[in-house]
């Protein structure tokens, strides 16, 4: 029997929109999902702004009561400490993240962040209440060698070393051949994926935790092609890069509605 997941879209900004920035996208896109008359009960809505932006998105999103939650696009292992330019855990909580992005391929490619490292942030995010939205997926020369399911496994049963099955976590699968190119993976390699990670999951966490926990797709996700995704019983959202930096793009891909049958 099928498990109703609520559907998640989350918002990457990435390194892009400052404060006053931020706010005024952060307002469009409420008036957009209010006008929409969209309903939290068919998608959840997130978006992850540059750490600088966190606070001013904290006092719109509360003073508001926006249906929108925000979190951090990286967090350090270390709680505080000489670690010039890291972001601890509790400095999130403090402002009211509830989720934050770790492992994300550029973190991995750019930073060279190992799967070791990954695995002490996501430790670092749960210890403080934040939900950790967990990065996996391959390069197109490990897609060549491997196929699509064997890098984005081990790197998942690597990352879920010592999590604790009572604490939420989200995993997002991002083939980082398809980000930004324009050129996402088809649906069938989605759900592909998502299964196998599914079955990571309900191994290492127990298939309770499995069947709750929500699986999304990130790589060239917009609105022409999000309900072809969500189609699948493994996909459960939307890790949305360059287009949810623009408000009409973005809620045009809130306001799908995914039915999930028996």
């Amino acid at each position: 029997m099928a498990v109703n997941r609520t559907p998640f879209i989350a918002g990457n900004w990435k390194m892009n929109l400052d404060h006053l920035q931020a706010i005024a996208l952060v307002q469009k896109l409420a008036f957009a999902l209010a006008e929409a008359k969209h309903d939290p009960a068919d998608a959840e809505v997130a978006v992850f702004p540059p750490f600088t932006d966190l606070r001013s998105v904290q006092t719109l999103v509360d003073a508001d009561r926006l249906p929108i939650a925000y979190g951090g696009q990286d967090v350090s292992s270390h709680d505080s400490g000489a670690y010039t330019g890291e972001i601890s855990g509790a400095f999130l909580a403090k402002l009211g993240a509830r989720y934050v992005i770790i492992g994300h391929s550029e973190r991995r490619t750019l930073h060279a962040e190992s799967d070791e490292l990954v695995n002490a942030k996501v430790l670092a995010a749960q210890k403080h209440g934040i939900v950790p939205v967990l990065c996996v997926g391959e390069t197109a020369e490990d897609l060549e060698a491997h196929g699509a399911s064997a890098v984005p496994v081990a790197q998942l049963r690597r990352a879920l070393e010592g999590v604790d099955p009572a604490k939420e976590i989200v995993v997002a699968y991002e083939p980082v051949w398809a980000i930004g190119s324009g050129q996402a993976a088809t649906p069938e390699q989605a759900q592909q994926v998502g299964a196998a990670l599914r079955a990571v999951l309900a191994e290492v966490l127990g298939p309770d935790v499995a069947a709750s926990t929500r699986i999304l797709y990130g790589g060239s996700v917009k609105s022409s092609n999000i309900a072809s995704f969500l189609r699948e019983p493994d996909v459960d959202g939307a890790l949305v890069g360059g287009a949810s930096l623009d408000v009409d793009e973005f809620s045009a891909i809130v306001r799908f509605k995914k039915h999930v049958g028996a």
